[in-house]
């Protein structure tokens, strides 16, 4: 059995199988128990106690559980080997407890937007956010067995099969929105298109993304967009051209940062296993949720 308690007593440890501080846990473990207990006697009609001889007892024990799995992401037979249970325990314990932390998360507002009416609603959202760094991100699956599913999850840019989000994030690495997971196969310029990206981001604010985003002019021509300069077909950039993009660089290491900590997750960033539909869209908005904690809380 794990020695969650030995865990709980070191911030070194703690954050490195969780992803969080000690103080951050703590905090997050009070909302979490009450979330816990709401969740259970809503969806499952029983105790969150789940009898005298359930392994996980504390509230703490159960948050240090999902916490470890989504930061971890051990398989389901290394996870009950750790956890002294069967592998079929911890595949429902991640169910039972994973919506809960969501909810949890929910009401400490720091999951990010999935969709956005229009630019006002955004600034009533965020107003005091002035620039906002948008790029896709990719992360593994299994090879799919279907051929339809095969063809519509390969990734040429990435060579395997892969699932899609795009994130807006703010300079100080926040996760402002996270559209809805996609097939590999889709272009990042094709996904903010599709979700309306353009139409939820005011005017007034700047805008940076990469080349993958060429054309986004055209079709957001009021955003004040920030692109760097591609270098033309047999020819070079100017010094000019080169500083520009070196400024912009500058700027959008931030988007690199904001989704390299949400990556920090093994479950994100790992070849995905799991099978139940839309979990994967799940632990993507919690592990956004759990970036966005980690830096409010900080």
């Amino acid at each position: 059995m794990v020695k969650i308690g030995q865990a709980l007593k070191s911030n070194a440890i703690l954050r490195a199988v969780t992803g969080l501080k000690l103080r951050q846990f703590k905090m997050l473990a009070v909302s979490f128990e009450v979330d816990l207990r709401a969740s259970f006697q809503e969806d499952r009609k029983v105790s969150v106690d789940l009898g005298r001889g359930f392994v996980l007892r504390s509230s703490e024990e159960k948050l240090f559980f999902v916490l470890l799995y989504m930061k971890c992401y051990p398989t389901f037979e290394v996870a009950g080997w750790l956890f002294d249970v069967h592998k079929s325990s911890c595949c429902r314990w991640v169910k039972w407890f994973l919506p809960a932390l969501q909810r949890t998360l929910g009401k400490e507002l720091v999951l990010p937007q999935r969709k956005i009416g229009d630019a006002e609603e955004f600034v009533r959202l965020f107003p005091a956010v002035r620039a906002a760094f948008v790029d896709g991100t990719e992360r593994p699956i299994r090879r799919p067995k279907d051929s339809a599913r095969q063809k519509e999850n390969y990734s040429g840019k990435k060579k395997r099969h892969t699932r899609k989000n795009i994130v807006v994030n703010d300079e100080n690495k926040r996760i402002l929105i996270l559209t809805q997971t996609a097939e590999g196969k889709k272009h990042d310029f094709e996904i903010y298109k599709d979700e309306g990206i353009g139409d939820e981001l005011p005017d007034e604010i700047d805008c940076f993304v990469d080349l993958g985003f060429q054309g986004i002019q055209s079709v957001s021509p009021n955003l004040k967009v920030h692109i760097p300069k591609k270098k033309p077909r047999g020819g070079e950039l100017s010094v000019e051209q080169k500083q520009h993009n070196r400024q912009i660089s500058a700027r959008r290491i931030r988007s690199e940062h904001a989704i390299g900590g949400v990556k920090r997750y093994g479950i994100v960033s790992e070849v995905y296993r799991n099978r139940r539909e839309g979990l994967d869209d799940t632990v993507m908005l919690v592990a956004s949720g759990l970036w966005n904690y980690y830096l409010k809380t900080a």
